[in-house]
């Protein structure tokens, strides 16, 4: 070997700095592996939130500064896209198992795309309020439709000795986190031209979802049978195994929901501004992206979803703990932020393996042919839960205890959750 030949690495070892890449080509060939339907639908993921999160960021400044809103108004108006979301994914599974995927995505792809082009043009509340509306339950629409469709897929994969379904719904969370990451960067630099061409953007993106959908998605999707009677709903309220795994998911979304409520206070302290936000949203984007797949796969070997479960809420327990202990030192400048940023990271490690899991995990509690109103459920329940959460998180924040106490809190609730995860992973309906 001459001397300017590169040393030969060890057989499987690579170098630090090709690890990301090689695990996103490794990301990339799971997806290719995958059949058209999947492709499509994690495609759509992608794409939603590229269009979704090139507006969101920049919703609540437009409101104060441009239309004038008061800071009481602008919260009401975020809150209610949240409520009109979240709270009603259950409303977009139960029409998907009524009357089949490609009807509900399609019509959420128009609704959205008509509320982006309202936002973009609405100047008075009511209009701005209308737009918002539309928006939010156009998401309760398609989300849970795909969302529903891809976890039964991944079923059908898994039984027919195809891997692992909660590869497939890691690359589901791959595709969304890729979306959240990209779609800031593409909003900020059309809000160099106006807010409003960031909107006619987002509407521009489900436009080219919604042509895509109607030409690719199936009429009707084999092994999906479209439910006729009623009583779904009754049933599920009397499913106390799936209403423990909604309650345990409703906690790790409570903790996930501090990377915008408690984090940012934390941050402020340490840097005297929040610019630092930016970078460890970034850092916590990257590790979704580049780690999802080896970490699922890892678990995947070793544990089963329960355990899973229970070990990625230990994680996000120990990111509160970080920071729980080194508060009272008051560390301020690069020093303070290093408990934040082991926060954000463990926190994101936790979420990694719990949100695959959850999915999973709500296809084997189901009723047969619900599965669409299980999964709109799982978030409709577990957002009513964060809503409440939130709310008294808030009000630690304004009391006089010591600095540590509100993430001592946060850190017991991921423990506390562990306890109410279902036993089995079947159904248990209450008698």
């Amino acid at each position: 070997m001459s001397e300017s030949s590169p040393p030969k690495a060890a057989p499987g070892s690579s170098a630090p700095t090709d690890r990301p890449r090689r695990r996103i080509l490794s990301s990339v060939r799971t997806f290719a592996a995958l059949p058209p339907l999947l492709r499509l639908l994690i495609l759509t993921q992608l794409a939603f939130n590229i269009g979704f999160y090139a507006v969101l960021p920049f919703l609540a400044e437009h409101l104060g500064t441009a239309i004038g809103m008061a800071g009481w108004m602008v919260g009401l108006v975020l809150g209610l896209r949240t409520f009109s979301q979240q709270g009603l994914f259950v409303v977009g599974g139960a029409l998907a198992d009524r009357y089949g995927v490609r009807p509900v995505v399609l019509a959420g792809c128009v609704l959205r795309i008509a509320g982006f082009g309202w936002l973009g043009f609405a100047e008075a509340t009511w209009t701005v309020v209308g737009a918002v509306l539309l928006i939010g339950f156009a998401a309760a629409l398609f989300s849970p439709a795909v969302e529903s469709e891809v976890a039964r897929q991944a079923v059908c994969r898994e039984e027919a000795g195809e891997g692992p379904r909660t590869h497939v719904l890691a690359l589901f969370t791959v595709a969304g986190q890729a979306g959240a990451f990209l779609g800031p960067f593409i909003g900020a630099l059309l809000l160099a031209v106006d807010f409003r061409a960031v909107c006619l953007a987002g509407a521009a993106v489900f436009v080219l979802v919604l042509a895509g959908h109607a030409r690719l998605l199936p009429q009707h999707i084999p092994g999906r049978a479209r439910v006729q009677s009623r009583g779904g709903v009754r049933r599920l309220v009397r499913n106390r195994g799936f209403l423990a795994l909604c309650c345990a998911y409703g906690a790790y979304l409570l903790a996930y929901n501090q990377l915008y409520q408690l984090l940012p206070v934390e941050v402020e302290r340490a840097a005297g501004s929040q610019a630092p936000l930016a970078w460890l949203f970034a850092l916590s984007s990257l590790l979704v992206v580049t780690a999802q797949l080896p970490l699922t796969r890892w678990a995947g070997d070793r544990l089963d979803l329960r355990r899973s479960m229970a070990a990625g809420l230990l994680l996000i327990a120990a990111g509160f703990a970080v920071v729980a202990v080194a508060r009272p030192a008051a560390w301020t400048g690069t020093v303070g932020l290093l408990p934040a940023a082991g926060y954000v990271v463990l926190l994101t490690l936790g979420q990694m393996l719990v949100a695959p899991a959850a999915r999973a995990w709500v296809p084997d509690l189901a009723d047969d042919g619900r599965l669409g109103l299980y999964t709109g459920a799982l978030s409709s329940v577990s957002g009513l839960i964060v809503l409440v959460g939130s709310a008294a998180t808030g009000s630690l924040l304004d009391t006089d205890l010591p600095p540590a106490v509100p993430w001592l809190v946060l850190a017991a609730l991921p423990v506390a959750a562990i306890a109410l995860l279902p036993r089995t992973r079947k159904a248990e309906p209450m008698t």
